[in-house]
């Protein structure tokens, strides 16, 4: 590892949640001794004033910027203006004050759900403005998808270092399992050890089964942002993924051998799939950074399940 956060004041918004967690430990393998996270309490970036006196109080020469407000399909359904407004703004407003600050670097953290609906696999980052994304998720999508256009647009007029990076869906310890906001994985994986304590004989999974979504590991997501962060710093959006695909229908079943339950799986097709098929085309992050993810499928959802059973009492 090299030195190069060593004696860089790092905020890393969204530090206390899942990922920050995983990039405030990467930064302190590598040294870091200014790691500064910004609480929602003391700073709401939704608004303009919050955003300045962060920035005036941290002084920060890199901004890693996670805080988001995300959720699953659900989530996603029904709260689709607030999805748009709070990602839209929160960005805007950090990327615009640290443009003002000439701060030494900005990494935007984009998403998967940016990409358009039907995307030919696997996604190619030259692909992110064919088409609308998925309905279900697009007010999110969009709305950090802006934050690619302010970059490019800040590096053109004002020389500005902003780099896009968009990680396809996170997994691993710590996760969200709240049932009314949390993502596929820890949702299944919470549903099952649930129907296995309440001796329920069988449990109901949204969709058909059918759609495919690539998943990566929480601590190769952090590596893949923190190469990023230190080594790219061009004007494209780069891929941060596994390089795979699995149906849902697949992943059900993986989850319900690894948690034990021992019922029937029954599909509601009157809820939506979402996106047909997510997998990135990883090749960019490779060839610019040196990144590629190391943690196997079936290792990081075993780990993620022991987690969970160990830690139920305090688990989000």
């Amino acid at each position: 590892m090299s030195d190069f956060f060593k004696n860089k004041r790092i905020v890393v918004t969204g530090g206390a949640g899942f990922l920050g967690s995983y990039i405030t430990e990467g930064l302190q393998k590598r040294g870091c001794k200014n790691i500064l996270i910004p609480k929602i309490e003391d700073y709401n970036f939704v608004n303009l004033p919050d955003c300045a006196r962060m920035y005036d109080d941290m002084k920060p020469d890199i901004v890693i910027h996670l805080a988001a407000v995300v959720g699953g399909i659900g989530a996603n359904r029904q709260h689709p203006g607030k999805f748009f407004y709070e990602n839209l703004m929160m960005g805007v407003q950090l990327i615009d004050q640290a443009r003002l600050r000439k701060i030494e670097k900005f990494v935007a953290i984009g998403t998967v759900c940016s990409y358009p609906k039907f995307t030919p696999v696997p996604f190619k980052e030259d692909d992110i403005w064919n088409g609308y994304p998925e309905e279900t998720n697009a007010p999110y999508g969009l709305a950090k998808k802006m934050l690619l256009v302010q970059s490019q647009s800040y590096r053109a007029e004002y020389g500005f270092n902003s780099i896009f990076l968009v990680p396809v869906n996170l997994y691993g310890p710590r996760d969200n399992f709240n049932p009314d906001s949390s993502h596929v994985i820890p949702a299944l994986i919470k549903k099952c050890v649930d129907a296995i304590d309440a001796g329920d004989d069988h449990i109901v999974c949204w969709g058909t089964g059918s759609a495919s979504r690539e998943f990566i590991y929480v601590s190769d997501a952090a590596e893949g942002i923190l190469l990023a962060s230190e080594r790219y710093n061009g004007t494209e959006p780069v891929n941060i993924g596994a390089g795979f695909e699995i149906t849902i229908k697949d992943l059900v079943e993986k989850i319900v051998k690894l948690t034990g339950f021992k019922g029937q799986i029954r599909w509601d097709p009157s809820k939506p799939d979402g996106q047909p098929r997510r997998r990135l085309d990883v090749s960019r992050a490779k060839k610019l950074f040196g990144f590629e993810a190391q943690m196997t499928f079936d290792e990081g959802l075993k780990k993620t399940i022991d987690w969970f059973l160990e830690n139920r009492p305090r688990a989000r």
